[in-house]
């Protein structure tokens, strides 16, 4: 990579950061304060699902704009958005408004909507033959996440009188700030637009066997990994743990999720994204043999482990994958479909979330994630095979 390229991934690296301590942070809390300001025990996770919802619904029209006012300027919009919709949890704490805390995580999930694109823009500044590792260093900033986003919720719970947690709210809104100043300072290759006969028409793009799997694989991968996480704080404190036990395990977790982005690059290059993929599926099914064995402390930081390290050779393996799958022309349009379609099944895995583990518990929350993932990995199986004799000598 060029310095300018170098540079510019550097700053997509540490806005990730950023934003994903932010996204963190109401992961570890959203749940919790839920179930306080929520009229029913059941919508515990909705702000969750709101979050993750708002992803969804922002990945087009995030698309769309980058598309013609180039990456910074939606990657601005979606800072802003971060800075809102912090400011509104805040609010909505101090008047004990669930809707209002419901709708200022929409906002934050807007936030992430847009910041999913960092990846895409890492990987055109450093050019296809590094595609891959641009990719792997932008998603390992999310390894200050796993401390900074859990830290500041328990640093900020009491800044604001007796008001619990608006710190922590306001703290996050100071994140999303120095990441608008950041981006501010991207310097990036202007996003190529459709051109005629440069683009093939989206059905046919999306007729190829490798890009469904992408778009599949990561999409189950994803909404699995969400919805377990979701309800995973509410597993720990009815269990009897200690609330500080919520704080660590999450942080474990969300650095199972990056850290391996620092090796996963290399292992993309050795073994190709397919194989990865597998790694990945194996590791989630192997967090739901150690879920369901126990609810002691260990059972629970283990399990976590697995479920971030096995998002991170999915998500990764996927996003590589799919990066293969298309035309330059086309990149737009087919990022825009693979966000849409991975955060809309995340909504729904999410949104049912604590539905199902208030009414069948923790057990049966991850046993209902077994079936998808073996779908998923044999998919994955099959386009590595396919994928093979693709390019085996005659």
């Amino acid at each position: 990579m060029q310095p300018s390229y170098r540079g510019n991934v550097l700053i997509l690296a540490i806005s990730q950061a950023l934003m994903l301590s932010a996204i963190v942070l109401a992961v570890t809390l959203g749940a919790i304060l839920g179930g306080v300001l929520a009229p029913d025990k059941g919508l515990a996770t909705v702000p969750i699902a709101a979050m993750v919802i708002g992803t969804a619904l922002a990945s087009l029209p995030a698309a769309m704009l980058m598309a013609r006012r180039g990456r910074r300027a939606g990657f601005l919009l979606g800072a802003a958005l971060g800075i809102g919709g912090s400011l509104l949890c805040a609010l909505a704490l101090t008047e004990r408004s669930f809707s209002a805390f419901v709708v200022g995580h929409l906002l934050l999930g807007g936030y992430q909507g847009f910041a999913n694109y960092y990846r895409f823009a890492a990987a055109e500044a450093a050019g296809s033959s590094r595609a891959g590792k641009a990719i792997a260093l932008v998603v390992a900033g999310g390894v200050v996440a796993a401390f900074l986003g859990p830290q500041l919720g328990q640093w900020g719970r009491d800044w604001v009188g007796a008001q619990q947690f608006v710190g922590s709210y306001l703290a996050q809104g100071v994140l999303s700030l120095i990441a608008l100043i950041l981006l501010s300072r991207l310097d990036l290759p202007r996003v190529l637009v459709p051109l005629g006969g440069n683009s093939r028409p989206l059905a046919e793009i999306l007729g190829q066997p490798a890009l469904r799997v992408s778009i599949f694989g990561t999409a189950i991968g994803y909404a699995v990994m969400t919805m377990l996480m979701s309800a995973t704080p509410l597993a720990i404190l009815s269990s009897g743990l200690p609330g500080s036990s919520v704080t660590t395990i999450i942080q474990w977790h969300v650095v199972g999720m990056f850290a391996p982005s620092f090796f996963t690059g290399a292992l993309l290059t050795r073994y190709g994204a397919p194989r990865m993929m597998q790694a990945g599926f194996i590791l989630l099914l192997g967090h739901v043999l150690l879920a369901v064995s126990g609810v002691e402390f260990l059972h629970f930081l283990s399990a976590l482990l697995f479920l971030g390290i096995g998002w991170n050779f999915v998500f990764i393996g996927g996003t590589a994958l799919l990066t293969q799958s298309y035309r330059p022309a086309e990149q737009m349009k087919v990022q825009a479909v693979n966000e849409f379609a991975i955060f809309g099944l995340v909504a729904v895995a999410t949104l049912s979330a604590g539905w199902l583990y208030d009414r069948f518990g923790w057990i049966t929350l991850n046993l209902a994630a077994l079936p998808l993932l073996g779908v998923a990995l044999l998919a994955a199986i099959g386009i590595g095979r396919r994928l093979r004799l693709a390019t085996a000598p005659l």
